[in-house]
């Protein structure tokens, strides 16, 4: 609903790519069993949507102080015509002058708030009253705790052993695949709250919520290389 209003408010096109249709065309194979997660096929459909459009360049609010992968990009990132990154192989980008330069088939990956910190974001927020889904604020929520990390109950998750749902009062720093993408206690229910709380953090939103960076030491390399975003 939030993201249908902002697109009518906006007046632009939405053009939505599905995970599921990609199982569905056999472009990406599902993964089971209680740990399976879908955030690895989001690169197929990612990459077919990019095709499909024809894009130059798709613009995401990844930064650098998320993950240590992140702090490798560049603003302006470059793909090669499979999709793929290599860090080895970026552009310089002296006095914030950016190359924007693709041949046939290749794009770019455009970060704008790179340089920015979550705190940034948070204080943006505030000054320019933009809205947001309650989803971001404490709110009760059935969960479930795996690895130490609070899961919302989902369809798409089946529990292990000694796992049960139960209801905390929670909030998301990071909305992502429900599959891996965990929420944090919190009673904050403000801005003021939140931009509180996450003064005091220690801990990136990614490395507090999300278990898909926790597979290897390069697990975001590792998938960015294959083209994710």
């Amino acid at each position: 609903m939030y993201r249908d209003d902002t697109v009518a408010a906006l007046g632009e096109r939405l053009i939505v790519a599905s995970v599921q249709d990609s199982i569905d065309k056999g472009r990406a194979i599902e993964e089971t069993g209680p740990r399976a997660s879908r955030n690895r096929l989001q690169t197929t459909t990612l990459l077919d949507a990019l095709a499909d459009g024809k894009f130059d360049a798709a613009i995401g609010g990844a930064r650098r102080d998320e993950e240590k992968a992140r702090a490798k990009e560049r603003i302006f990132s470059h793909r090669d015509e499979f999709g793929q990154w290599d860090p080895k192989q970026q552009r310089p980008e002296l006095w914030s002058l950016y190359n924007g330069r693709v041949r046939r088939g290749e794009h770019l990956r455009v970060f704008p708030l790179s340089n920015w910190t979550e705190l940034d974001v948070w204080q943006y927020i505030q000054h320019e009253k933009i809205p947001l889904p309650s989803i971001y604020f404490s709110h009760d929520r059935e969960v479930f705790e795996r690895d130490n990390m609070l899961y919302a109950a989902n369809a798409h998750v089946t529990l292990g052993p000694g796992e049960r749902i139960r209801t905390e009062t929670v909030r998301f720093r990071t909305i992502g695949d429900m599959t891996c993408t965990g929420a944090v206690r919190s009673t904050a229910s403000t801005l003021d709250d939140v931009i509180a709380e996450v003064a005091a953090a220690r801990l990136t939103e990614r490395g507090a919520t999300r278990a898909d960076d926790r597979f290897t030491e390069a697990s975001m390399e590792d998938r960015k290389r294959e083209g994710y975003f």
